[in-house]
């Protein structure tokens, strides 16, 4: 298992005697897999219902630079399958991004200057 995608696997075998198993499962028992860090999800789930307004601000702030990343990558895919791969990928995306931004800012002899101090 890769590194943070630890689950954990629940399994409760008291569901025969459930007045609610048809609703809950089709099997014999029940089974819920949930994610170390699950709980963590749940708690930015809890602070977005509380505060719908600030989804919209992560659009706006956010989202639009994966996107454009996205659209300066030239396909809206990784061409890398696992998260170590994907990571690096995405990193080399991000690099390959700022040091456009800082050329169009800064100029080419402008970077490489500022590379050099």
């Amino acid at each position: 298992m890769e590194d943070g995608m630890l689950l954990h696997c629940y399994y409760f075998s008291g569901c025969q005697s459930c007045s609610m198993q048809k609703q809950c499962t089709t099997g014999k028992e029940r089974r819920v897999k949930r994610w170390e860090h699950e709980a963590v999800v749940d708690a930015m789930q809890v602070r977005l219902e509380h505060a719908p307004g600030k989804m919209k601000v992560r659009r706006q702030t956010v989202e639009h630079l994966f996107g454009t990343l996205e659209y300066c990558m030239g396909s809206t895919h990784f061409l890398t399958k696992t998260l170590p791969r994907v990571s690096t990928e995405m990193s080399l995306h991000v690099l390959a991004y700022n040091l456009k931004r800082m050329m169009s800012i800064f100029g080419i002899a402008g970077l490489l200057e500022a590379i050099r101090a």
